[in-house]
């Protein structure tokens, strides 16, 4: 995607041919800064403190961190060391452990010698199928975005609801859940998007309206629980949200809230899609409510915001009583019946098992 006329990925080898750089999100949309990968621990420290998110984009990070861990020492200690510390930075987002596989595997039986170069090799081809994963999927949603539009008066505009940021800055580029919408806006298609504010750390407000402002998309940020309101008003053609895991039966794990959005477009009549590549499903888990771990992070998350002051300088206020319990999980399950479509790199199919199997025989281990 561009900013301010400059194309960018969200994470790409540095000049210098050694280390990482990626988008610093943590300092969105205030300052849009670059930061330095240099080895696997600040790989691993990026991840964990959400300088980079969003389950594809953290898979490719810990791609490139394998890499980094192996230009300091491509041994097998050093190999299992930094998988490990990988894999323990996040819980929930299925990409991460993927990513991390995916590199081990292909480095094990490699001479240590060999491991470094190999390993680049890994994590390019990881972000180039993301990008060209996310292109298909966009492909794919536009087809939906075009039969919603054919259902409005001439010159009414398709009002998409989404949910936390599953856009470029959650992948390497295009986005999931944003792939259609970008594609719908460069084909002149009017489109408006509702941008849930995203709570605790605000990623619609903060990361999804940002990027969309960037690319010229119209928008609109509301806070969470506007949702239903506008559907029951029918303000909201279709909801599209991303996934961090979705399971064999199809039911989906994203940001928390994203279950509440869908039970009130069930309720109200109103198209529910999840825009995920293959690389989210986890077909060892059946059941997400039980099956799918949910990460818990810091309370000051929620008790806490930052934002720019007057005097230009970034800062962090309390909202919270003080001495009040905080609670903060990241993550809730949409169950499969609640789910209208996946849209995929595959195609747009139904979140049941039989579809799922049917349309990524490939992706089961037998």
């Amino acid at each position: 995607m561009k900013v301010n006329g400059i194309p960018y990925r969200t994470i790409w080898r540095s000049k210098s041919g050694k280390s990482v750089t990626i988008l610093d999100q943590t300092l969105f949309p205030h300052a849009f800064e670059t930061r330095e990968l240099t080895s696997v621990t600040e790989a691993a420290e990026a991840i964990r403190t959400m300088r980079v998110r969003g389950a594809p984009l953290i898979g490719a990070t810990a791609a490139y961190g394998m890499w980094l861990a192996m230009q300091a020492d491509p041994g097998d200690a050093s190999l299992d060391g930094a998988a490990s510390m990988l894999v323990d930075t996040r819980p929930t987002a299925v990409n991460l452990a993927w990513a991390v596989d995916i590199s081990r595997r292909s480095l094990i039986h490699l001479a240590p010698e060999l491991r470094a170069e190999k390993a680049l090799q890994v994590a390019e081809r990881i972000c180039d199928e993301d990008v060209a994963t996310n292109m298909a999927i966009g492909l794919h949603g536009l087809d939906l975005i075009k039969t919603a539009l054919a259902r409005k008066s001439f010159g009414e505009p398709v009002n998409i609801l989404t949910h936390c940021n599953a856009g470029w800055l959650a992948t390497v580029d295009w986005g999931t859940a944003t792939a259609p919408i970008y594609m719908a806006h460069d084909a002149g298609i009017p489109v408006h998007v509702w941008v849930d504010e995203t709570r605790p750390r605000n990623q619609g407000a903060f990361l999804t309206a940002w990027e969309l402002g960037k690319h010229g998309v119209p928008h609109t940020v509301i806070c969470d629980n506007a949702g239903g309101h506008l559907m029951q008003h029918g303000a909201v053609d279709m909801v599209i949200v991303g996934s961090d895991r979705t399971t064999a039966n199809g039911d989906v794990c994203n940001k928390i809230g994203t279950y509440l959005k869908a039970l009130a477009a069930k309720d109200c009549n109103v198209p529910f899609y999840v825009a995920l590549p293959s690389s989210t499903l986890d077909f060892s888990i059946s059941n997400g409510l039980t099956g799918i771990p949910i990460e818990e992070r810091d309370g000051r998350e929620v008790s806490t915001i930052a934002g720019l002051a007057l005097d230009g300088t970034i800062r962090r206020v309390s909202i919270v009583a003080e001495g009040s319990e905080v609670a903060n999980p990241a993550f809730d399950v949409t169950p499969a019946r609640l789910v209208t479509g996946l849209i995929t790199e595959r195609g747009v199919i139904e979140a049941s098992r039989p579809a799922l199997a049917a349309a990524f025989s490939d992706k089961i281990r037998h």
